[in-house]
């Protein structure tokens, strides 16, 4: 079984903007501890319910190369305050989104023509999902000491005092934590963990069904779509995942388009759904949705690799 991360947009991101970051690290140079941790708290804040810059971006390079600034900053502002739920939450989505958009795909499209390059970056994919896993799960245990070994034991005991307001870390917790096992599949410490991951994110579908315009039902699409049907997966429910997710995006979004083709398409080698559903992806106006738009550069980019790829992929 295979992740394909395909986010519905750059939410809870890892910064606002760069000069207002600035001016949180001068204040944070200041003395008084007090005034520190004030500050600090307040960022948190700001990073987390503040729409992410990054979401509106046409820019697909210019904010990869944006994002590790970012994403550093948070690390030493956790250092500081390390049980702020903001910066726990905007470290474990950022660093899950900039591994899967910015490292792992691109060693998906250079495969081809560089193996070697291409194992490495999914090396470093890898160690960055794990590192926004451990963000995650020390969020989640934030106020509920021994949740992580409770998940493993009884994860429906675990989850039950959750509610809406944690659905993202639920979600981000669960995506990382998937996409480490799809790019580890050998590693049975993390293996073994496929059950909690499904438990997280079936929690956060029972709290909010309606999370993120469907990206929880992306996430449904390839979990169920890519497991055979020994597995427990389902070609059925992946594709009323896939229903559910168009319905709730109002068919602006081109992640689901791709996730289901890539997933359930080659592996039933369904050539005329698969080149549809593509189609349709390139088709979704960028400018339909603002917030969706970088989203949707990257899904199509992904759309486009995969129709030059038909004839390795499909055997007729």
């Amino acid at each position: 079984m295979g992740y394909r991360i395909m986010t519905a947009k750059f939410t809870a991101a890892p910064l606002r903007v760069f000069f207002q970051l600035s001016i949180w690290v001068f204040i944070l140079a200041l003395p008084g501890c007090s005034l520190q941790k004030f500050t600090i708290d307040r960022l948190g804040e700001v990073l987390t319910q503040s729409a992410s810059v990054y979401a509106t971006d046409d820019d697909p390079d210019l904010v990869g190369a944006a994002m590790p600034f970012g994403l550093k900053t948070i690390e030493g502002l956790l250092a500081q305050s390390p049980h702020n739920q903001g910066l726990l939450l905007a470290a474990m989505s950022g660093f899950t989104q900039y591994a899967y958009a910015f490292v792992q795909t691109q060693a998906d499209f250079i495969e081809d023509t560089d193996l070697t390059r291409a194992l490495a970056l999914r090396e470093r994919a890898l160690r960055l999902y794990l590192r926004a896993m451990g963000y995650g799960i020390r969020a989640l245990e934030e106020g509920r000491p021994g949740f992580a070994q409770l998940l493993k034991s009884d994860p429906a005991k675990a989850l039950a005092p959750f509610g809406q307001k944690d659905v993202a870390l639920l979600y981000w917790t669960g995506v990382a934590w998937g996409a480490a096992i799809s790019l580890d599949k050998t590693n049975p410490a993390l293996s073994t963990g496929l059950p909690e991951v499904e438990a997280l994110i079936r929690r956060a579908l029972e709290l909010d069904a309606e999370f993120g315009a469907g990206m929880l039902y992306d996430f449904m699409i390839v979990y169920e779509g890519g497991r055979p049907a020994a597995g427990g997966g389902s070609l059925d429910c992946a594709r009323e995942n896939l229903g559910r997710a168009i319905e709730l995006s109002g068919g602006r979004r081109a992640a689901p388009l791709v996730s289901f083709a890539e997933t359930v398409d080659v592996a039933t080698q369904d050539r005329a759904e698969f080149k549809e559903l593509l189609a349709r992806a390139l088709a979704i106006d960028i400018d339909a949705a603002p917030d969706q738009r970088l989203s949707n550069i990257i899904a199509q980019r992904r759309a486009r690799w995969l129709l030059g790829r038909m004839d390795r992929l499909f055997l007729d």
